[in-house]
């Protein structure tokens, strides 16, 4: 999906849209008073206060009719400059324009504003010559928005649009909309019975239901058995931590206003974590190692907490507590191209069972800022150290990789797998970190071959990022249909009639459930048609129609979820084939 706000000419024409907007609610709402109308990726807003008037979602048809009259008008747009004196009096009528006039800095601030018609306002610009360049455009929804984004002030209503220079720019944006719409996770989640939201229990923080959590087991315990095999150690640490944990680990001072706020409990101050680093750092720790003991690779599923903001929290994509697949592995640094290159291909090994070859997507090799003296911790030589080693690593493998100057985290490099969704921008979901900095000031060591003191290098991995965010990832490119290893039921037996052909499908729901296979029943009285359109919203895999015919040759008849063809087969047969296709995933193996 195109990002307008990094287009320039579309970003102009969305700028320039704006006003229109501002123009025909001021025609059709004589009191309507502006506050900001910027330009964002999707389009643009304005918040507009109306004082006892609502627009609602119906409304947006009017206003649209109206800005294609202030369109036709052609009137041209001009550009003025005034200064701050003049302007506080032209807009004195206004308090939201003099609250923005009265902080700009200077009392001799050149002052814009643009003109188009009757319509008048502050901005820095630039808009495009006349109204008439403006004539594809669509009011997408209203909301609600605190003036200044504070929840103590005055609620105004926003208007979201969007403008392209033709009108198969604007239908193809629209039906993309409509496809991201679909393919919305938490519509399918809802649909589903992943997970739900309630104020009660707080925002950001989602309730897993019984299919939503048999998923996350389904993926918990396939990434689990995936690590033992490459032999990573499992641990389980505590949800908080002392304060004292994260000023020695430096996130308290880079990532504190990320966290929950601390709880003081007797004489020591905790915090709910926002990663896993530190206590793996103190288990690592926790008795004297050798460098044969390395690498030596600590992971955990663990549950973190972010405090993040209102407005940014969405569904399970970003949630303020998530559980995130991680891992630390303690290396020498001669061990440190092939432990990468081991989690690399892990990774690869692992998006494949998920039907996603990464190696056909961006890779993003993300370094510090060196002029960023704030965010990152200051240590030329550990950097240049890091940053070339992971270069390195990158040029042997030859995996080709593009550099993201500022994008690392606050104590080392780092490797970002960007994979292309099929709905929105690129998402960062595998990462494997390179740290130098951590091992340090923990004081960790290891005794080397000759007996020197060394400090480890550590590798920082997330391959399923949060499980979370990754679920959500998975409803969203998958629309729900998901796999039959993945689907939290993925077989649905529908007895024709309860009278004659229940017992069969009794005994066909317990075989499968005897090969571990997830399936439910549904004997209710109800009509197969009904029966069989509601299973097509719960997307089963698989719907087996038992009737006479099944009873008597002891078949099954199956229908694939999205298809209406048919297939009968004999029973024995089928829980084979099922069987398998779990096993193997579906891949052919």
């Amino acid at each position: 999906m195109i990002n307008i706000k990094e287009n320039e000419s579309l970003n102009t024409l969305n700028h320039s849209c704006a006003h229109l907007l501002a123009q025909a609610v001021k025609h059709l709402y004589p009191n309507a008073k502006f506050w900001v109308g910027p330009v964002i990726e999707e389009g643009f807003y304005y918040d507009i206060d109306l004082g006892d008037e609502v627009i609602s979602e119906d409304a947006l048809e009017k206003i649209e009719r109206e800005m294609k009259k202030c369109a036709k008008d052609n009137k041209r747009i001009v550009r003025e400059e005034i200064s701050k004196k003049e302007a506080l009096d032209r807009f004195k009528d206004d308090p939201y324009k003099v609250d923005l006039i009265s902080r700009m800095d200077e009392d001799d601030t050149v002052i814009s504003m643009y003109t188009q018609g009757d319509f008048t306002d502050l901005c820095r610009g630039p808009h495009v010559e006349s109204t008439r360049a403006l004539k594809h455009f669509k009011l997408l929804k209203t909301s609600g928005a605190y003036w200044k984004g504070d929840s103590k002030n005055k609620m105004l209503q926003r208007i979201y649009g969007i403008c392209f220079e033709n009108p198969e720019d604007l239908e193809a944006h629209l039906k993309e909309l409509e496809e991201a719409k679909e393919r919305d996770h938490r519509k399918i989640g809802k649909d589903l019975e992943i997970f739900m939201t309630d104020d009660l229990v707080g925002k950001g923080l989602p309730l897993w239901l019984p299919n939503g959590y048999t998923l996350w087991r389904i993926i918990q315990n396939y990434i689990t058995e995936k690590e033992v095999a490459n032999g990573y150690l499992h641990v389980h640490t505590p949800d908080l931590g002392n304060v004292e944990l994260y000023k020695t680990s430096g996130h308290w001072d880079h990532y504190k206003d990320d966290m929950f706020p601390s709880m003081k409990l007797d004489d020591e101050e905790y915090v709910l974590r926002p990663m896993n680093c530190p206590h793996h750092m103190v288990i690592y720790g926790n008795k004297l190692h050798s460098y044969r003991d390395l690498p030596l690779k600590i992971a955990e599923v663990a549950n973190d907490f972010r405090y993040e903001a209102a407005g940014a929290v969405k569904g399970i994509e970003r949630p303020r507590c998530f559980t995130q697949n991680d891992s630390h592995i303690f290396v020498t640094p001669e061990q440190i191209g092939e432990e990468f290159k081991g989690v690399l291909d892990l990774t690869i090994d692992v998006y494949k069972d998920f039907d996603i070859d990464i190696t056909k997507h961006k890779f993003r090799l993300s370094l510090r800022d060196p002029e960023d003296k704030v965010k990152y911790y200051q240590d030329d030589d550990m950097w240049d150290t890091a940053e070339s080693s992971l270069r390195k690593v990158l040029d042997d493998i030859g995996i080709p990789y593009e550099e993201g100057v500022g994008e690392a985290a606050f104590y080392g490099p780092k490797l970002d797998i960007l994979i292309k969704p099929a709905v929105g921008n690129e998402v960062a979901i595998p990462t494997i970190q390179l740290d130098f900095l951590l091992p340090k000031r923990f004081d960790l060591t290891y005794i080397d071959q000759d007996g020197s003191k060394k400090t480890p290098i550590v590798i920082h991995r997330a391959i399923l990022g949060s499980l979370d965010r990754f679920i959500a990832f998975l409803l969203e490119e998958t629309k729900g249909n998901l796999p039959l290893w993945l689907a939290p039921i993925g077989i649905n037996v529908i007895p024709v009639n309860n009278n004659y052909h229940l017992d069969y499908a009794k005994e066909v729901v317990e075989l499968l459930k005897e090969k571990g296979l997830r399936v439910v029943l549904d004997d209710r009285d109800e009509k197969l048609s009904y029966k069989m359109r509601e299973a097509q919203i719960k997307k089963y895999p698989y719907n087996l129609i038992l009737g006479q015919k099944e009873v008597d040759a002891r078949t099954v008849s199956f229908r694939l979820h999205g298809e209406e063809e048919t297939t009968t087969i004999d029973l024995d047969k089928f829980i084979k084939k099922v069987k398998k296709e779990a096993e193997t995933k579906g891949i052919v193996k």
